[in-house]
This record gives C-alpha cells, structure tokens and sequence, in this order.
C-alpha cells in the first residue's frame, strides 16, 4: 500500500468513495450522521475508523494524528439540486459544507493539512445563489494555498446511468496533477463551469489549474444486463397498460416500434407532473436509450424508478429494486445493503458513481500524488 494514499472521509454514507478508492488507499477517519448508512458502513468496512454523529460537533481533536493524501467530502445537495428549492449553502443541508471546511482549516494550521482536497456535489452547485456559492468554496480553497480545479463527470461514461455530478478538487503545493493551459474541450468542461470560472475574483483565477483534456471513459455494461429480467415484483398487466397510457406521443411511438420489433430491451421512467394546455398532467417519462435515469433519493412516491421490460412482443412493468440501483451506482454483488428497501435506496441515491472515483484516482489523485512540483502542460 502507498504510503501516501491515505484519506479522510466525511459524509460517507455506505462508503462508496471508500470502494472507489479501492484497497491501495487507507481510511484513516470517516463520518456520516445517517445510522443506516452507518450500518452499511461497518457491514462492508468495520467500524474501527467510522463515527457515526454530527460533523457540526466534530473537532480537531477527534481526527487522526496522522496527516492524510486526501480528505473527500459529498456534503449534502438538497439545497443546491436544480429538482430542489435551491436554498443554496445558507440552507442547513448543504450548509454542512461549513464544518467540513472549519475542520479542513484547522488540519491545515495544525500542520496536518490533506495533500488534496476533493468535494462532490450536484453540478446545480455552479449556478446555486447566483454562482456565488461555488465562488465561495473554490476562494476558500485557494486562499488555503491549493491549486485548484473542477470538473464535470457524468456516471453514464462508466454505468448505463445519467448522472453528471461536480468534482472540485484542490491540490498542496509539491503535488503535480495532470494539467493542461486549456480547458479540456469536452463534457468535464460544460458551459456552465467555464461561466463559473470566469466569474471568480481575480486572485482565485490565479491558482486555478485546468485538467488535461479526459482518456477515453470505459462503460462495459448495459442496462439490460443491470436488471433482473426473472424478478416476482412485477406489476398486473392492466397497471402497465395505465402506466404506459401516461406516456407522451413520442414515448408511446418508441415503444411501440419496440415491441414491433420484437426487440429485447429495458428502459426506465419516472412520473412527473407537466402543465399541458394550461392543466397539470401526469406523465410517465420513460427512455428506452439504454441508460437509466439519475437515481434519487426516495422522498416522494414518484421519485423511484419505473422499469419497463420489453421482451417477446410484450411489456412488463415493476419499479427499480436496491440492488439494481447499487448496480447502476457501480457497487459490486457483493456489497451488503440496508435491509430496509427504503434505506437501500437512499443510501444508492445519496452516493458517489464507485467507478467514477475509481477513475479520479487512477488518472488524477494517485499521479498527482507520486510526482513533484505542480506544472503546467505546454
């Protein structure tokens, strides 16, 4: 194991940067609040290096001795989601954010301070409060003394699902990431982020890094390989016929071109509510594109999935079971899940794509790590 590659993480949940990170890296300390999470936590992990409570009461004190590679942070998004009522970090959900930095700060004065710094959020963070609030995280961290960065990567490069999320990273000086003069001309550098970058104060522009342009991402399944084809949950034939009568004119034509097919195929839908006409309709949105739509946590009855199941000319209908969401958030079979269906769920839509971070460390942290000084690509 490298010596160097050790982490603290905070909001944990199950643990799914933890996977990522994979067996060559070290937990030295990790926090969430959430007791079932917890418990999946230490089912998967042991609890040697867990605390389970409020990070708000968590002080210098309670964290390791030890200086650590990286601290990780997924503080909560509900403030800051686009499908939220965007409270922004003043907000107490993503205000969390707060202590996480409080403690950042105080490993740094104490001499102990992370050689990197990576915190995951919606990609809503950039536009949250006018853009101040992403403003607001990247100037904390340069003013720390780390370069810093950002990129936008969606799980659906890795797992058949549409999920985009913000990775802000910031990097000790000696630590030489893999960097480029330019903005990479790709999905990790949308619109939205270099209008945030070109929005921060002048000195926070001078220690921004832009990341060399990505590798080629590597999704080796699909979505019909995710889902259990021989599941019992499956719903009354003329409760899939009502279903698929909420569908729009276009869904319903793609369908049917399916089934005419005699196509084998899986798609995904949630119920949403629209104005048509000037009323408000039900509709079930559903895709039949390979690629399931981004998990949530289960908050409301129309926030689980609906899977459709086409096969032999027919339709089956059911909603997405935990293990299929651990699937799609790229954990393996073997990772032990809550009990409780609802628990399993909010643990998978809480969490961070396992590959996703996989692939941050292979190409970002673990590079960034084992080199010297940071330098900029010709």
């Amino acid at each position: 194991m490298e010596t160097n590659r050790t982490f603290l993480e905070f909001f944990a949940g199950g643990g799914m940067a933890r996977a990522g990170l994979g067996d060559s890296w070290r937990c030295l300390f990790a926090n969430d609040i959430d007791a079932a999470k917890c418990g999946s936590y230490i089912a998967n992990f042991g609890g040697e290096d867990l605390f389970e409570g409020d990070i708000a009461g968590l002080s210098l004190s309670d964290l390791p001795n030890e200086a650590a590679g990286m601290l990780w942070g997924s503080f909560p998004c509900q403030d800051l989601s686009l499908a939220g009522a965007r409270g922004g970090m003043g907000a107490k959900r993503s205000g969390a954010f707060f202590p996480f930095w409080r403690l950042a700060e105080q490993l740094n004065a104490a001499g102990r301070g992370p050689k990197i710094v990576a915190i995951e959020n919606v990609v809503g963070l950039l536009t949250s409060n006018g853009g101040r609030d992403f403003a607001g995280i990247v100037e904390r961290m340069a003013r720390a003394g780390y370069a810093v960065t950002a990129s936008v990567i969606d799980a659906k490069h890795f797992t058949p699902q549409s999920r985009p999320r913000l990775f802000i990273m910031g990097f000790a000086p000696g630590l030489r990431p893999p960097v480029s003069a330019l903005p990479p001309a790709d999905d990790t550098a949308p619109p939205a982020l270099l209008s945030a970058f070109e929005n921060l104060a002048p000195a926070t522009r001078a220690r921004w890094i832009w990341l060399r342009p990505s590798p080629p991402f590597g999704r080796n399944i699909r979505l019909a390989e995710i889902i259990d084809w021989d599941a019992p949950e499956w719903h009354e034939p003329d409760y899939t016929s009502a279903l698929v009568a909420m569908m729009g004119p276009k869904q319903k034509r793609r369908l049917d071109a399916l089934l005419g097919a005699g196509a084998r195929r899986v798609g995904t839908a949630f119920r949403r509510t629209r104005t048509e006409g000037g009323k408000s309709v039900q509709r079930v949105e559903a895709r039949f594109d390979g690629i399931a739509g981004c998990l949530r946590t289960p908050a409301g009855g129309s926030s689980r999935q609906i899977v459709f199941a086409i096969e032999n000319g027919a339709v089956r209908s059911r909603l997405l079971s935990p293990r299929e969401a651990a699937r799609l958030m790229g954990l393996p079979e073997g990772y032990i899940l809550p009990r409780n269906t609802t628990a399993a769920l909010k643990l998978a839509g809480d969490g961070v794509c396992v590959p996703v971070v996989r692939w941050l460390a292979e190409n970002i942290f673990e590079p960034a790590l084992n080199t010297g000084h940071a330098r900029r690509a010709a």
